[in-house]
């Protein structure tokens, strides 16, 4: 047995102090009922101090960053080598979960701790991060920790506010940051040389399949557009059939469109209308107006793109048709990001060992890999959830797919900073 193998034993008691820290991490909320945790909150903070001690016992050594996010290093064989980058976030949705980020960056510390518990060192440094912001649910922007180690965060994300008004600026001052040193936070291209995030999948293919793990190939890109029908608010009771001109009526049927034309496509693409508004909104009157947005993915751009094309010609279409007329007005868009080949060889190869096969999947979600992949290879190993069901407080994972997990990302982590070494050496 390779010796910084992890054995199923010893993956077992990994994944039940995994478990336990879990629970000990959604405690620290900003409301009892339910777990809320938003960057550069109190929350946040503690958050922080706890895994930063997790962190140290486990036998590196600790800092927080310029924008929040708390980072452990373990030095490799050789000192100020490259780091291989584990890691996910601390921060939440309302209402959220308690593995979504957290379970990755848990995981990422109990390799490390299985490294030093056997006084193993990798030809590369072992770093963990728990990025403070992923899911943007304060400021409304999202990957900011993982963005300003990127060196992708723009100016002007300072000056945005939260629902209370609080400019982003502000925050960190309160917070115990400097807004003038977000730079300082991102790292040289040379420091780091790949990204491997643990997360729970946050859909139900896994768990169709009867697997604990797979390996992901891409995370889906997004395009998200406000759409607008118009036509003419009327009596309801006066103007005929024929001559109506109903703008919920036409936004209708193009929703069924839109689910219909992407069940078709297929390749992985998924298409969402996620809310709709009707003026003048009474029951007596004709629409005159409907508001929609559409939420589309893929993770490939150009069948992503073509699909969006398709749709919004089939609206234009229905507008014509109904004598209505049809706008769309893109406001959110984020490229496909393909996780690299020679990680998800070497995850595949790891999983295998753990489950007997490795199934490869998109994500339809978005993740820290995606500002990391901007410099870096990324490789993402996915877990098993209780009917897909993430974002809420019902989001679920065994113990046993845990331990499962931990071994497979410990094997590969062991695996890729092996031979990344070995191919810097030869470069």
């Amino acid at each position: 047995m390779n010796a910084a193998a992890m054995t199923p034993a010893q993956a077992r008691a990994a994944a039940e102090r995994v478990m336990a820290r879990c629970d000990e991490l959604a405690a620290i909320s900003e409301t009892l009922d339910a777990l809320t945790r938003v960057y550069l909150s109190p929350e946040h903070k503690r958050a922080n101090a706890l895994a930063g001690d997790w962190m140290r016992q486990a036998g590196m050594t600790v800092h927080q960053d310029s924008v929040g996010n708390i980072r452990g290093r373990y030095e490799g064989a050789a000192p100020e080598a490259p780091a291989l980058l584990l890691g996910s976030h601390l921060d939440t949705v309302r209402d959220a979960g308690r593995y979504d980020g957290m379970l990755g960056v848990l995981s990422a510390i109990e390799t490390v701790r299985h490294l030093h518990q056997h006084n193993l060192r990798l030809p590369l440094a072992i770093e963990v991060v728990g990025f403070g912001d992923e899911e943007g649910t304060r400021f409304g922007i999202t990957l900011l920790g993982s963005r300003a180690i990127a060196g992708t965060w723009p100016q002007g994300w300072l000056d945005q506010k939260d629902g209370q008004g609080m400019r982003l600026a502000d925050a960190m001052g309160e917070f115990g940051l400097d807004p003038q040193r977000v730079a300082d936070a991102a790292r040289p291209a040379a420091d780091i040389a790949a990204y491997l995030e643990l997360h729970i999948e946050q859909g139900p293919c896994l768990e169709q399949a009867d697997l604990a793990l797979g390996v992901v190939t891409a995370i889906n890109g997004a395009r998200r557009l406000n759409c607008t029908f118009t036509g003419q608010a009327g009596h309801a009771g006066t103007v005929p059939m024929a001559q109506r001109r109903d703008a919920l009526a036409g936004a209708a049927e193009w929703m069924t469109v839109v689910e219909q034309v992407t069940r078709q496509a297929g390749q992985d693409r998924v298409a969402t209308v996620g809310s709709l508004q009707c003026k003048p909104g009474a029951v007596n009157v004709i629409p005159g107006q409907a508001r929609l947005t559409l939420d589309i993915r893929g993770p490939e751009e150009e069948p992503l793109e073509a699909l969006l094309d398709d749709l919004l010609a089939r609206a234009h279409a229905i507008a014509e048709r109904r004598d209505l007329t049809f706008d769309a007005d893109e406001f959110y868009r984020i490229a496909a990001t393909a996780c690299d080949a020679g990680l998800q060889q070497q995850l595949a190869s790891a999983v295998t060992a753990v489950q007997g096969s490795a199934p490869h999947l998109p994500s339809g979600a978005g993740h820290d890999a995606i500002a990391m992949a901007e410099h870096w290879p990324v490789g993402m190993l996915f877990v098993r959830c209780k009917g897909g069901i993430s974002h809420h407080p019902a989001e679920s994972v065994t113990t046993a797919d845990v331990a499962q997990a931990i071994q497979a990302y410990t094997q590969a982590a062991t695996d890729v900073a092996t031979n990344t070494a070995l191919d810097l050496n030869h470069a």
